[in-house]
């Protein structure tokens, strides 16, 4: 029987899953996610492609937990949807690893306490991660696992763009710059060289715009500066997330609102970014639809916010080479990145409108100083070869 990679990406409102192939570059059986809602979720699995296989509600008898719903979805795997394959090991996406973690591990009960630890600096993500993690070793416990972390690729930031400008004592505490978004840049990375090969050996944007959203500068395929920093709040303008805010208007919030820091937390992770300057929706695709002035505020904020950032990225590479638009805004909505190109215009980008209708991946013109990709991200499959490779090393 042929030997699988389970990939899971635990979060607070879903889990994510997809099923490998072993072999020399894992392909995908399977993709899909859990959603939950109020006491039920929803299961949605497709094929290699797009065909959804199967697709049912469920209510919460049996949990809707992390782990209740890998529980499910192990056992689901294993109850002949997968044919002639048997899961033989687990990847998870485990968004921090903190300054420990520069690349992906295999876990064992040292390195779960290790990540235990860093629930406080990502403690809305951290634990639907772990969680995960826990209950694959209770259903299997010999199966391999291995955590494959988002703030790894970043571990290459010069100790500057660490740097908070605080007492000293707070950087040694762990509050610095981790950045995330990691395997995505990673991934990225790591295939810019069949698009752009002068691109992947000097200096390049990556523009990972989804529901979360951030900039990461590549010298060389290596991190050097990125807008997230200690939490996935700062830089961008998000779905749901604030993006970068002065201090002062939190303490305002914590003194002359009586918010709890509860209060502001969900405020600034749940509450802000497109759904709360539009008062509709975080979708971009219904703003982009909309009449209201609202909503195309809400859009004007984000593609300056974009704008704003790039700047400051391109002044960290002291200029760039090439921009890449990824993440699921990035790779679907071409009103954004013509706005982002148009207003990038100063940096050297000719934006080829037709190329960038049709999706690309070159969306510049050949006259463009600096040309633009599109190019769709694969975290899932990076998990998977980092699976493959620790799990079964001969």
């Amino acid at each position: 029987m042929a030997r699988a990679v389970l990939v899971l990406n635990g979060g607070s409102s879903n889990l994510k899953f997809s099923v490998f192939h072993v072999e020399d570059r894992p392909r995908a059986l399977l993709r899909g996610q859990i959603e939950r809602a109020g006491r039920n979720w929803r299961f949605v699995v497709r094929d290699g492609t797009t065909v959804i296989l199967e697709e049912r509600w469920a209510d919460g008898t049996r949990g809707t937990e992390t782990a209740d719903l890998v529980e499910f979805l192990y056992e689901w795997c294993r109850s002949g949807i997968l044919h002639e394959h048997r899961i033989a090991a687990v990847g998870h996406r485990i968004v921090h690893g903190g300054a420990r973690f520069s690349a992906p591990c295999l876990v064992d009960d040292t390195v779960l306490a290790e990540l235990d630890a860093l629930i406080p600096l990502a403690p809305l993500h951290q634990p639907h991660n772990l969680a995960g993690v826990r209950a694959i070793a209770t259903s299997a416990p010999d199966l391999p696992q291995v955590a494959c972390f988002d703030t790894a690729f970043h571990r290459t930031l010069p100790p500057l763009a660490q740097a908070f400008a605080l007492p000293r004592r707070f950087q040694e505490d762990g509050l610095k710059r981790y950045g995330f978004h990691g395997l995505s840049y990673e991934y990225i990375a790591a295939v810019l060289p069949e698009f752009d090969t002068r691109a992947a050996s000097g200096r390049t944007v990556v523009a990972h715009l989804g529901s979360g959203s951030s900039l990461c500068a590549l010298d060389g395929g290596r991190s050097i500066a990125t807008t997230m920093s200690f939490s996935t709040l700062d830089g961008l303008m998000m779905g749901t997330r604030c993006g970068t805010i002065d201090p002062g208007v939190i303490l305002y919030m914590l003194d002359h609102h009586r918010l709890s820091a509860a209060d502001v937390q969900r405020l600034l992770y749940e509450q802000s970014g497109l759904l709360g300057v539009s008062g509709t929706t975080s979708d971009m695709r219904e703003l982009l639809a909309s009449a209201d002035p609202q909503a195309a505020e809400a859009v004007d904020l984000f593609v300056y916010r974009i704008g704003r950032e790039l700047g400051s990225i391109a002044a960290a590479l002291h200029g760039f080479d090439a921009l890449v638009f990824t993440g699921g805004i990035g790779e679907n909505a071409a009103a954004i990145r013509a706005r982002v190109c148009s207003d990038a215009a100063w940096l050297g980008l000719e934006l080829d409108a037709d190329a960038n209708a049709s999706g690309g991946p070159c969306i510049s013109t050949a006259s463009s100083r600096v040309p633009a990709w599109v190019i769709p991200t694969n975290e899932e499959a990076l998990i998977a070869r980092h699976t493959c490779r620790l799990a079964f090393a001969a």
